[in-house]
């Protein structure tokens, strides 16, 4: 009798795991969604809508919000171990920023929001002084955007390497690992500026997690928080070819160990401008100097070169959401403007991996 007890008791301690839906509908505001994430412990999504963060059931319907966001709220990734949501936040003074950030003139800041998903209690709470709503400063980021250098004719370029701030984030193993310890990967934006050849590579920057974490601290309208670590793990230069704002979005499967970029297309004829790419996660960068970055000599970890790009994948999603399942399926966002309410919506489907068709498929 005492272990049947037992077992039944350990039955309904047991975390039930939700199963994803096919489909999952939510609508936000004025602004278009910019990432989405599972919670399929609880059975949750989470969505940015720019300037709000959103927690609804499988079946849409909102159940808690983070309102009043000061800056950009971009791209998110769950973490399931610490129960957290980790996203991209700009506070800046370019076309971004307009109507969200107005206060950093002249001063743009960039930062890792960190949201404990757990204590988005209800609709309408504030991001100011929100326990659940925590950040930190993305210093390398913020010290690239600040940074002018020069073109090979010796023209000014502002911004090293085409950085607009930071949107893509993900969750993963270090590059050149088949498994071990998760490390968060936060991507620059990249301007797209068809005029100059420092801006072909994306920018990923590795980080400790539990260390980011310790710098957090909670928001106060109209000022600038800065503190963050001085410096990434490490910095990658993947090497893409054009793209417009650079990774919106990533995504890791450790189904196939692949680290997935989704982005605007690019304009520059010599490329061919995909709006996806895919890195086997695998394999170690090599060690080399910047391709068409006259200001900087140094030699860095880089993922591709001029003749042989990362691979590319034509697939029109992404650029506005993606959760991975961890078992080449992904939650991706569909997005647009509904005809009725006329508020920007959120449609999250399922697709697999489709190894060799080189694309996502719908479920």
């Amino acid at each position: 009798m005492k272990k049947i007890v037992l077992i039944l008791l350990a039955f309904v301690i047991l975390p039930a795991f939700a199963s994803a839906q096919g489909v999952i509908y939510v609508e936000g505001g004025s602004h278009h969604v910019q990432g989405i994430a599972f919670d399929r412990e609880v059975g949750k999504m989470y969505f940015s809508f720019t300037d709000s963060f959103l927690v609804t059931d499988l079946d849409g319907n909102i159940l808690g919000s983070i309102e009043h966001i000061q800056g950009h709220l971009g791209a998110m990734v769950f973490d399931t171990a610490r129960r957290k949501v980790f996203a991209s936040l700009e506070c800046k003074d370019d076309v971004i920023g307009q109507g969200l950030s107005d206060f950093a003139k002249g001063r743009s800041m960039f930062y890792i929001a960190i949201i404990d998903v757990d204590k988005v209690s209800k609709v309408g709470m504030d991001s100011e002084n929100n326990e659940a709503f925590k950040i930190v400063c993305v210093r390398e980021a913020t010290k690239d955007y600040h940074l002018k250098g020069f073109g090979p004719s010796g023209q000014e370029y502002e911004h090293f390497y085409g950085c607009s701030g930071i949107d893509g984030v993900a969750i993963a193993p270090k590059l050149g690992k088949k498994g071990g310890k998760n490390y968060l990967y936060v991507a620059y934006g990249i301007y797209g500026d068809t005029s100059r050849s420092d801006n072909d590579s994306q920018v990923l920057l590795r980080y400790d997690i539990d260390k980011l974490e310790s710098y957090a601290g909670t928001v106060v309208f109209g000022e600038f928080y800065s503190q963050g670590p001085e410096k990434p793990l490490d910095k990658y230069f993947v090497y893409t070819g054009n793209t417009n704002w650079g990774v919106q979005n990533m995504a890791y499967d450790r189904n196939s160990r692949r680290l997935f970029l989704f982005v605007y297309k690019g304009a520059k004829e010599r490329f061919t401008n995909y709006p996806a790419f895919s890195i086997d996660l695998s394999k170690r960068p090599v060690k080399r100097g910047l391709i068409g970055v006259p200001y900087d000599t140094s030699r860095h970890p880089v993922i591709g070169s001029w003749e042989n790009p990362v691979k590319g994948i034509d697939f029109k999603y992404g650029g506005t959401g993606v959760s991975p399942l961890g078992d080449g399926r992904f939650y991706f966002s569909e997005h647009g403007s509904s005809e009725t309410t006329g508020k920007q919506y959120c449609r999250a489907r399922i697709y697999r991996w489709d190894e060799n068709a080189n694309t996502f498929v719908p479920e």
